[in-house]
């Protein structure tokens, strides 16, 4: 065949082309070359029925059931559901002031729910069930539930949530209906099965015909790391702009339809908007994982793994940390993952340098062919997307390029530059927090989101930008140099690998910077075969292999020199996991660095106890004198 006639692959990606204007205040502002087309859908609803028109028989979802086996919901099947869903829901004389509040884990149920609510113009909100199951005070979930005031609140199974459901009874006089696992409903609940009885579907169109773009579709909550947490209402315009971005960066999204298996919580951006209502755009199946990046559950994905062959995966950089060691052991799991695999896809934080070319490397074993790993960046408050790794990038790290319709300012702050955004997919405020909202917004309506970011090449933006950290965690020296924590976290992890599964940096107002050191259980016993599997970590963390790696890392990033804000001159290994009932991991496992630093106080100024009069803590590594 004449090589002018062959047949060209059709490009993953639209090319990266970037707008950058520098203005004499010293801001600079990135926008994409790729127009927004305003043609988009009016909301997240006119995906199901076009695919329940369209493709009536493809699986949507697809969970485990009691008889281990995988149970499946069609696009036609859902569209039934959503409507009788919907009929029930609009009995409940339910509003933005008297929202869904969704209390489960992940579940066809709680997708039916949430899309049935957004059909008739009913915000959801799913709150994280850590605010009810680990808490011991409901602080949280309470904060939550006075905020919203809900007019319907699912749990399921609801008698694992009764107690929650107990201490914020006087809160609110919402509807209470028992999810389909549940086995002893509370007095006066409503079973879900009874919700989906009867179906006015007329109604119920009347009320998906007067949902606007600007109609509220769901409430996110964000963090608490700092306060209470704030209740972001995302809009129909939010999400859909935001799968319309998509649409226009990944053109490989129309050539078939997308497989996921996701364990992210819908109760976080990254799981319920991006995941999900992408594969709602797409036509696509999502089956639900019911292993997460946890010593107890990941072997629960990588059994899901070797029955379902993504065609996209995503995660964090902790699950990978965890799935990685796996995917080199087993043959099996390894051919699963990547035989249909077209990228690889992290948020949230930075993926170490090792494990991307990890990926990589067993990706060109097990099939021949090269994977792409990519990223982005955004936050609650964006629906999530701000910018799109849309094209090969150089190294780890990098969040890629603003997404069209989407304006970067970056404002220099100290050695940084901050980042903000304005755009169809940016909230207007936080929902009842005047206040907090006006704040949330500089002067030209930007969205001043606490991030820094740096470019990889400034003189060729297209190249993309770098995450460099959040701009409150960065501090001080005693000598005034500033500590780029998100950089010196990541350079850290590479340092010590594998013995490190995350690192919190140290050092705000002293001389020197420590390292908190997250132990990777796993690796951490691989360096150790001589000890049994079960040896406790408290055990492995003094053994001399392990704090001899630790070492070696620590004088690896002072040698590479640049001075003392570049490299810890200690650190210390925590036989403690990070606590998410404390706060000091999220949902989507990223490390709270404040709230580790407040809640191990003890452990930081271990780190830093005088070493001249009195004996050094035993736990505390140190690099000899003059390495």
């Amino acid at each position: 065949m004449n090589a002018s006639n062959a047949p060209t692959e059709k490009p993953m990606f639209t090319e990266p082309r970037v707008l950058m204007d520098k203005r004499d205040d010293g801001s600079i502002l990135l926008q994409s070359a790729i127009p927004l087309d305003e043609h988009y859908a009016r909301c997240v609803g006119e995906w199901l029925e076009h695919w329940a028109r369209e493709a009536p028989e493809r699986t949507w979802l697809a969970q485990r059931g009691a008889d281990d086996q995988w149970q499946r919901l069609t696009y036609g099947e859902a569209r039934q559901r959503v409507i009788a869903i919907a009929s029930w829901l609009l009995t409940q004389d339910l509003s933005a002031e008297r929202p869904v509040v969704i209390l489960s884990d992940n579940s066809i149920e709680h997708a039916l729910l949430m899309v049935a609510a957004m059909h008739i113009g009913v915000p959801s909100c799913s709150i994280s069930p850590g605010n009810s199951l680990m808490s011991k005070d409901y602080a949280k979930l309470k904060g939550n539930i006075e905020l919203l005031r809900p007019g319907v609140i699912y749990a399921d199974p609801i008698e694992k949530f009764r107690p929650a459901l107990e201490a914020v009874a006087d809160l609110h006089d919402a509807t209470l209906v028992a999810g389909g696992q549940s086995r002893e409903p509370m007095a006066g609940s409503v079973a879900f099965a009874d919700i989906e009885a009867e179906r006015d579907e007329a109604a119920v169109m009347i009320a998906f015909d007067a949902i606007t773009p600007e109609t509220i579709a769901k409430f996110l909550f964000t963090s608490g790391s700092v306060g209470m947490p704030k209740a972001v209402p995302n809009t129909q315009r939010m999400l859909c702009s935001n799968q319309k971005a998509k649409e226009l960066i990944w053109p490989m999204l129309a050539e078939e339809p997308p497989v996921l298996l996701d364990w992210l919580p819908w109760s976080h951006t990254f799981g319920g908007n991006h995941n999900f209502n992408l594969i709602l755009r797409w036509g696509g199946t999502l089956y639900l994982d019911d292993g997460k990046p946890t010593p107890a559950l990941i072997e629960k994905t990588a059994r899901n793994l070797m029955e379902v062959s993504p065609t996209l995966y995503f995660s964090v950089p902790r699950a990978y940390d965890m799935l990685v060691p796996l995917l080199r052991e087993d043959d099996t799991l390894r051919e699963g993952f990547f035989s249909r695999l077209k990228l690889v896809f992290y948020a949230a934080a930075a993926l170490p340098h090792h494990l991307w070319t990890a990926l990589e490397e067993m990706a060109r074993e097990t099939t021949g062919q090269e994977i792409m790993v990519v990223s982005s960046w955004g936050a609650t408050e964006t629906a999530p997307i701000c910018t799109d790794c849309h094209f090969n990038a150089t190294r780890s790290g990098v969040i890629g390029v603003p997404i069209p319709g989407t304006s970067l300012k970056l404002m220099p702050n100290a050695d940084k530059l901050e980042v903000r955004i304005k755009g169809p997919n940016v909230f207007n405020g936080y929902w009842k927090q005047p206040e907090l909202s006006a704040k949330a917004f500089d002067d030209e309506g930007y969205y001043m989101i606490g991030d820094a970011v740096e470019f990889v090449d400034p003189e060729r933006p297209e190249l993309g930008l770098l995450f460099d950290g959040r701009v409150g965690e960065d501090f001080k020296l005693l000598t005034g140099t500033w500590v780029h924590v998100g950089a010196l976290r990541m350079a850290g992890l590479e340092a010590i690998a594998p013995v490190g599964q995350d690192i919190v940096v140290t050092g705000h107002d002293r001389d020197e910077i420590g390292f908190l050191i997250f132990p990777h259980s796993e690796e951490c016993r691989r360096l150790c075969p001589d000890l049994p599997a079960d040896t406790p970590l408290e055990t492995l963390m003094e053994r001399p292999e392990i704090i001899e790696r630790a070492r070696q890392g620590l004088a690896a990033l002072k040698a590479k020199g640049g001075g003392s804000s570049t490299y810890p001159t200690r650190a210390l290994l925590m036989s403690e996991p990070p606590s998410a009932e404390a706060g000091e991991i999220t949902d989507k496992g990223y490390i709270n660095q404040r709230m580790v630093l407040n809640r191990r106080a003890d452990l930081v100024e271990a780190l830093y106890a005088s070493t001249s009069a009195d004996a050094p803590d035993a736990r505390v590594i140190t690099l000899p004198t003059g390495q």
